[in-house]
This record gives C-alpha cells, structure tokens and sequence, in this order.
C-alpha cells in the first residue's frame, strides 16, 4: 500500500485530501474546499415585465411641443420570504450583520442552519474574535438538531489539535452520521480514515464505497481518489476507463490534480481518444495554477516542438518548475543547445512568472 497514503493533515477544521500514486509522479493532494454549511440562498422573485404601453400615431413636427412627462416610480422590489439573509450576508463578506441575524434566528427561532453559521463564524473569526469552544457549542447545538454540516465540522474540530473538544471516537461517529445524511465531504473524510488505518481499521473496500458516494454527489477530491483507486484496482475491480472518466469530472471542478493525470491520459490516449491540443491546454492550465508536475510535462512537451514560441513557453515552465524540485535532466540538455535568444527569453519570462507568483 506504498502508493496509496493519506494525508491526513488538517487544514482550519478539514482535512486535507489524500496524496495518491500518479500514473507516472504523485503530485501534492490538492486541498479540502472549506465547508458549506448552508444551503444556497433562493434568488429573490423576478419582478413580471411592464406592460409595454400602446404606441400614439406621431404628430406632426409643428405640433411636437408636449408636456414632459412624469418619471415613472420604481415599485418597490418584495422580499422574498424564503431567501436566506443570513448566508446571503455571509457569502457577501458581511460578516457581522451574518453574526446578529443567526443569533437572533437561532435564539427566537431555534434554526440549526443558524446555529451552523454561527459555528463557522466563531471557528475562523469572521465577524467575531476567533473562539473555537463557542463554535464547538454552536456545532453541538446544531448537530443535536440533526444538522449534517454542523456533525462534520463538529468532527473536523474534534480531529484537530485546536483544542479538547472530544475523542477522534467521537469525531468518527459524527462522520458516518453526516456521510449517512448525504454530506460528501463527510463521506469523503471517512474514506480517508478507513484509508489511513490509524484512527479506523484499514478497510480499502469500504473507504472505495465511501468515495463512491461522494464521487457521486460531485465531490472533486473524492473522483480524483476513487479514479486512483479505479487505476491500480485498490478495493474496486481494475477499469482503466472508469479511472479517466472519473478523472476527467474531476478535472472539470478545476481539481488541479486530476488535471494533470487527464492531460496525461490525453496525451497518451489511455482510456481516450489521443488528444494533443487538448492536453497542452490542461497542462497550461495546471501549470498556471502551480502545479510543479504540469509545468514539467508542459516543458516536456513544448521543448521538443520546432515553433521558437512553444520552445521558449517550455523552457520557461522548465525553469519554474525546476525551482519547486521538478528538474529534467533531458530539458536542461535542450537548453543548453537552444539559442542565446532562446534562453533569455526564456529566463526572463520565468523571472517574471516567479517574481508575480511571490507576490501573490
């Protein structure tokens, strides 16, 4: 099981997901998007279009003079009953008017999504000073009421070191009880511990179910691991096809990993149809993203084409990427037989790539 680790490192109050084997390097596991604790707020209703007025014949030029016409008063936009102002609040940085509508909906109305956001905002001091025994009150508060949100951030607080807010026994059963509710990312984070073996039995049928049912419910870090899982035949039956597929809906929720492997499986034509073009475009865009894997085979690429540009393009990834520990031998050889011009072209566009990328 060398090639199949987890890393189980947690990140605010997620983890971070596994670093599983490549088809040729093992890029770093990309990271956990941070919870979503609240349903998508509902659009308020669409007004119904003004009737268009009846047109007048026109008059003649002699007779244009009229009086001016009164401004038309807007009427008032209704309010929608059921959009959720908290998390409207919330997803426009209004952090602190977030803060006082869930407490009065979680005070007056007993509302556990409010209770969950109010979790969230004392977990990463958003509105409020940072406070992660009152987030673990408000996720208890929430989870007692069955939210399945507030049972995995609940369980992600008990699996950090930020503080003694239970036994990762605990956090475990939070987990499956979120995973049963539906919550992927909870499936997800479930996989990995069956994956891991330390906190749970190491069980890689079980943790391939788990992320199954995440993969399903479009979690992209569970498609990129289950497409592993599918790869090397880990807890599935081997299908090579299936593993691209997977791949490739993972790559279209922009998971950087899985990126590379499909722009790879392009390029090779391993599980479909062999596409070029189509995976320089994936490398470049996973290079762009800072992936030191697809700015390697980029440069692996472009360097060996005949068109000055694309040469130069890759020498330039061939830098950068060298600079994070993806060196080439082989490239380093083209480079040191490409023109002058070619290699201060070269240097100065990584330079300028690397000086942008720090100050980010």
């Amino acid at each position: 099981m060398k090639t199949l680790r987890a890393l189980l490192v947690t990140t605010g109050c997620l983890f971070a997901p596994a670093a599983f084997a490549q088809m040729s390097l093992s890029p770093p596991g990309a990271q956990t998007p941070p919870p979503q604790n609240r349903a998508p707020a509902k659009q308020p209703a669409a007004k119904a279009p003004a009737k268009t007025p009846a047109r007048t014949p026109a008059k003649a030029p002699e007779a244009a003079k009229k009086a001016p016409e009164r401004p038309v008063e807007k009427a008032e936009e209704p309010v929608d009953p059921n959009a959720d102002l908290v998390y409207g609040a919330y997803q426009r940085g209004l952090y602190k008017t977030a803060l006082d509508l869930a407490t009065k909906r979680a005070m007056e109305n007993n509302d556990p999504k409010a209770m969950t956001m109010l979790g969230e905002l004392y977990s990463n001091g958003l509105g409020i000073k940072r406070d992660f025994a009152k987030a673990a009150d408000w996720y208890k508060r929430a989870t007692d009421l069955g939210d399945r949100e507030a049972m995995f951030a609940l369980a992600m607080l008990k699996l950090s070191d930020r503080g003694n807010f239970g036994s990762r026994d605990e956090a475990v059963k939070l987990l499956a009880s979120s995973a049963k509710l539906g919550n992927p990312k909870a499936a997800y984070n479930l996989a990995l511990l069956y994956l891991d073996g330390q906190t749970l039995p190491q069980d890689v049928k079980r943790s391939a179910e788990l992320l199954r049912q995440a993969a399903d419910a479009g979690n992209p870090e569970a498609q990129y691991a289950l497409a592993t899982f599918y790869k090397e035949g880990t807890g599935v039956e081997k299908s090579v096809d299936k593993a691209v597929r997977l791949l490739q809906a993972a790559s279209l929720a922009d998971n950087v990993d899985a990126e590379v492997e499909y722009a790879i499986a392009l390029y090779n034509g391993t599980g479909t149809p062999r596409n070029e073009t189509a995976a320089v475009a994936l490398l470049r865009k996973a290079a762009r993203q800072g992936s030191p894997i697809a700015q390697n085979r980029l440069a692996q690429v472009l360097t060996l084409r005949t068109d000055p540009a694309d040469r130069v393009e890759g020498f330039k990834w061939h830098i950068v990427a060298k600079t994070a520990g993806k060196g080439d031998l082989a490239i380093d050889e083209r480079l040191t037989k490409a023109s002058p011009e070619e290699r201060a072209q070269a240097q100065q566009a990584a330079d300028k790539w690397l000086g942008t990328a720090l100050k980010k």
